[in-house]
């Protein structure tokens, strides 16, 4: 069935607090989308953020972000007051998020409320209930912070090594600490189920975002080892990235661990099939990230500085598919095809069936035929006007070529540059995809300063906010019309 949605991440909601939250703000969005017509919202990764603030660098693939728990729904249920909030500085821009105050401040007031918190019966069922992740990822958390903060690769080596004397030793000393760690993500997902249950109500379904890998300084990494390419020391050996292309010249060296795929076949996949398990009940579909590196990676020697002298592998292939579909049943995946593609990549995505992405920014270039021009497309695909990764459409036509943006003027009749971005949209929402989705920014008509990340840097992204106004009456009823009108 034809249908649409908005691309819009948790933290960029606005809120009193410094960041996008699972408080009152989501459900106004969710009442915008049911106004606007959309079927759905897609998040980001929802984990919890580390060094460079990337919800794709997160410290576990199971724990949710603390900074999305609503501080305003605790002031309510009495574990913090309205004066207590308002004592911190939460940042002077209510359009950027100030990622050093929130970090220094939130979990400050988040102790409090722990201190405050009373329903010990509901915290030791959430615990029981996510058992088979929650004590590691509360462990690491609580060491991490006794070690300041450091990855766990430099702790000390009997906790590195997660010897069961240093493991007994750590869980004894810092049980106030690792119980505070599961009262936080009882929070986040006591909060993020009822806020889904609202969207769902209003006929909203969530599509959220899964990366391939795991980042190195992780509980995953550190509880689940064997899992990874790793040497007997725990030490990395070689690491995910991408190889040289025409937007890099020395290609992307991401840094992440890498699997050993040998291992997590002889183990039935089930790690990633408990993995996906737990997306399929935090999300209703999951886009997975990078999916082509299951069909083969790009491997870097560990302490290279740069993605040059990488190597391609073959990767698990359509049997993970097989092997894992039986364990779970019907879950709704998207498959982010985007990127160097080989013949082998394309059949995998046909063999399993889901749908792969269009992003159409990348449709106009001037130079080749592209597979992202609309007219290509087939029905089982997602287009976009360009995601987290690309700049706002508005951007784009500042920042392309002037051949490229010739090309996109002419394909898309744009015969006034103050209507370019909603033929953009136009297109995306007249083209065969099933699903089409726009990024907030693009309905704002917003410039590159809200452009939420720039691949390949550090600082200065996710930080975009939408400003508290910006949902209006007259946007949701444009966005509804057009959505009308290509029958999504």
């Amino acid at each position: 069935m034809r249908s649409s949605g908005i691309l819009l991440h948790i933290s960029s909601l606005p809120s009193p607090y410094g960041i996008g939250t699972f408080g009152r703000q989501a459900y106004q969005f969710v009442d915008f989308l049911r106004a606007a017509g959309q079927r759905y919202w897609q998040l980001l990764p929802l984990g919890q953020t580390g060094f460079g603030d990337s919800p794709y660098q997160s410290f576990s693939v199971f724990a949710g972000n603390p900074y999305f728990i609503d501080l305003v729904t605790l002031c309510e249920e009495g574990m913090l007051t309205n004066e207590e909030c308002n004592a911190y500085d939460w940042g002077s821009d209510e359009k950027a998020v100030d990622y050093a105050k929130i970090f220094h401040n939130r979990y400050a007031l988040l102790w409090k409320a722990y201190r405050r918190f009373e329903n010990k019966q509901a915290l030791d069922e959430f615990r029981t209930e996510n058992s088979g992740w929650i004590e590691d990822y509360a462990l690491y958390m609580a060491v991490k912070s006794k070690m300041g903060l450091r990855a766990w690769t430099e702790w000390d080596e009997d906790i590195k090594l997660r010897k069961p004397e240093a493991v007994q030793q750590y869980k004894a000393q810092l049980a106030d600490d690792i119980e505070y760690y599961i009262f936080l993500q009882y929070l986040f997902f006591k909060q993020w189920y009822a806020l889904k249950a609202y969207a769902n109500k209003n006929n909203v379904e969530i599509i959220g975002d899964m990366p391939i890998y795991v980042a190195a300084d992780s509980a995953d990494t550190w509880a689940n080892s064997e899992i990874f390419l790793l040497d007997e020391h725990k030490n990395l050996i070689d690491v995910a990235g991408v190889p040289p292309d025409g937007f890099s010249a020395t290609g992307q060296l991401w840094g992440n661990p890498l699997y050993r795929w040998d291992y997590l076949k002889q183990t039935n996949y089930d790690w990633w099939v408990k993995r996906l398990k737990a997306a399929s009940h935090i999300y209703d579909v999951t886009r997975i990230d990078h999916f082509r590196g299951l069909e083969s990676y790009y491997a870097i020697p560990y302490g290279d500085k740069t993605a040059e002298n990488g190597e391609w592998r073959k990767g698990p292939g359509y049997h993970f598919f097989e092997s894992i579909l039986p364990q779970l049943g019907n879950i709704r995946l998207i498959a982010e095809d985007l990127g160097y593609l080989t013949e082998g990549v394309h059949e995998l995505r046909r063999k399993t069936g889901y749908p792969g992405m269009k992003i159409l920014e990348f449709a106009f270039d001037s130079r080749e035929a592209s597979d992202y021009l609309p007219h290509n497309y087939n029905k089982n695909c997602v287009v976009y006007t360009g995601t987290h990764d690309n700049d706002t459409v508005r951007g784009w036509f500042s920042s392309a070529s002037g051949e490229d943006v010739a090309f996109a003027r002419r394909y898309l009749n744009i015969t006034n540059d103050k209507n370019g971005i909603w033929e953009f949209i136009r297109a995306a929402m007249a083209s065969v995809a099933n699903l089409a989705v726009v990024q907030m920014q693009d309905y704002l008509n917003l410039d590159s300063h809200a452009r939420m990340n720039t691949p390949s840097t550090i600082g200065g992204n996710w930080r975009w906010r939408l400003s508290p106004n910006a949902l209006a009456p007259e946007l949701a009823k444009r966005i509804g019309d057009i959505t009308h009108l290509y029958g999504r």
